[in-house]
């Protein structure tokens, strides 16, 4: 059964920053793009980064510049690094993968920026 386990998260001042992990466990054969999607309240999920197995990545306006994702394919594990954060920031967070031809979601995790 493949999971993904989110990481992270949690309250910071506005300039602060934040680091989430997911890991991905399981029966995995391949693991092709992975992403972070963001959920703010009263609001419809977006994407937030994405990163493609070759290490390609794209990045939503309203992010970039500011948060980068990575990943690392012998832990199975991909990164968003959140620096600059603002209020409009505040979400909660998924990780997303497309892996054994099928596409998984983590949990979620919460991500509060307020003074």
């Amino acid at each position: 059964q493949v999971q993904l386990v989110q990481s992270g998260g949690g309250l910071v001042q506005p300039g602060g920053s934040l680091r989430l992990s997911c890991v991905v466990s399981g029966s995995i054969f391949s693991i092709r793009a992975m992403a972070w999607y963001r959920q703010a309240p009263g609001k419809q999920r977006e994407l937030a980064a994405t990163i493609i197995s070759g290490g390609g990545t794209n990045y939503a306006d309203s992010v970039k510049g500011r948060f980068t994702i990575s990943r690392d394919n012998v832990k199975k594990t991909v990164y968003l690094q959140m620096n600059s954060l603002k209020p409009e920031d505040t979400a909660v967070y998924y990780c997303n993968a497309g892996i054994n031809a099928m596409n998984y979601w983590g949990k979620g995790t919460l991500v509060t920026v307020s003074s």
